[in-house]
């Protein structure tokens, strides 16, 4: 990719966001279209593999706070409007002062020492874009190992399995190296050979206007060799989309849309880098019985009046067993009882189990219930609400 290339793309409209967005906002932006585009959901689509392609690429750069920061300094000294007239032509005027020719390399980290941004300014910026300059440093950059890439996938687990922790296979499709040729992008039985137009070293320079560009060099696409009999299986890439199935262990406790990051097993990394990690995105379904609220666990156990009246003993369910909840006699519907260590079982504390008793008004009665009923209304003549009666009496 071109310094040109790198300049031109709009990340922040590849994701749909604002230049301003925030981290959060960008993540958002990116589960949402890699939900989309996914390879897995869009099998055998061109389109949708490219545009999924230019997501993860923007991700990748907005998502590290000090990429994003030379992105954006990048647009803003290169890009159409930037400060000066500073474009392919010169400082303000054609040529420059005196007409002299200027090599970008000079200005921004190249061989001189004098005027330029400084130790770890510019010229480390645009190093850190374009893959480093000319010479020496251009092969540098360009052979120094690189971490792989990050990946993320779903999980859907039942309630139980969220609560108790469970392990669960994961199939997933990524990209990873090419097995057939180890990476190298050559067929097997042969080898990459050094670049004639850069000559191994990735990158080329060329003139535009007053200005002579170091960029990586597009016969070798910056990597200084080219594969002259393509490997069959990638394409001369030295990557394919590859399908495995790895064993991930789900804690105890996980929560619906929680992300678990499993070090090491994303895409691998290149020249003997460490893998990037894997997140799992984590999906909940409910319960028949029980929701929950954080660590906590909560239930409702209907009760007759009577038992609410009267007192009594219930057996009341758990996710593991069932356990004996006394009920006191006089206890209000909607009144909240603990059994402690019958919530989530995580790795730091155990939750709690909540029952709320709700009394149960049945539809109909028969006529000896009615009976016993209205003699008991007639022995109980208590007014069970007091301060409303004497507000509606002093309301006429």
């Amino acid at each position: 990719m071109s310094t040109k290339d790198f300049i031109e793309k709009d990340y922040y409209a590849a994701l749909g966001v604002a230049k301003d967005a925030s981290a959060a906002e960008i993540k958002k932006a990116y589960r949402a279209l890699a939900r989309d585009l996914h390879p897995d959901k869009n099998p055998n689509n061109a389109e949708a593999e490219t545009k999924f392609k230019d997501v993860s690429e923007a991700y990748d750069v907005l998502s590290d706070v000090k990429r994003r920061g030379e992105y954006d300094e990048a647009r803003r000294l290169f890009g159409a409007g930037a400060p000066g007239g500073f474009r392919p032509g010169g400082f303000g005027g054609a040529g420059g002062a005196g007409g002299q020719t200027f090599d970008i390399n000079d200005i921004f980290g190249g061989a001189g020492g004098g005027g330029g941004a400084g130790a770890g300014g510019l010229g480390d910026l645009f190093g850190g874009l374009f893959g480093g300059g000319a010479g020496a440093g251009a092969t540098q950059s360009r052979t120094r190992p690189v971490r792989g890439r990050d990946v993320e996938t779903e999980a859907t687990l039942s309630f139980d399995e969220a609560v108790r922790g469970v392990t669960v296979p994961l199939r997933m499709q990524s990209p990873g190296t090419c097995r057939n040729c180890s990476g190298t992008g050559a067929k097997p039985g042969t080898a990459p050979k050094t670049c004639p137009t850069c000559r191994g070293a990735g990158v080329t320079t060329r003139n535009q206007g007053s200005f002579a560009f170091s960029e990586p060099c597009r016969d070798c696409r910056g990597s200084g060799t080219v594969v002259e009999d393509p490997c069959p299986e990638c394409r001369g890439t030295g990557i394919t989309s590859q399908t495995r199935t790895i064993t991930v262990r789900i804690p105890a406790g996980v929560k619906d849309g929680q992300r678990i990051r499993i070090p090491g097993k994303g895409s691998p990394g290149q020249r003997g880098a460490p893998a990037g990690d894997l997140f799992v995105v984590v999906h909940v379904g409910s319960h028949d019985l029980f929701t929950r609220s954080g660590i906590n666990l909560l239930l409702t156990v209907p009760i007759s009046y009577a038992e609410a009246a009267l007192g009594t003993t219930v057996r009341v369910p758990t996710l593991d067993g069932a356990v004996t909840l006394k009920i006191p006699a006089g206890t209000a519907s909607g009144q909240t009882f603990r059994i402690k260590g019958r919530g989530v079982q995580s790795a730091k504390k155990s939750g709690d189990l909540l029952v709320t008793v709700e009394v149960a008004v049945p539809a109909e009665l028969s006529d000896d219930a009615r009976s016993a009923l209205q003699a008991f209304a007639d022995a109980h003549a208590e007014d069970p609400r007091p301060t409303i009666t004497e507000a509606v009496r002093g309301r006429g």
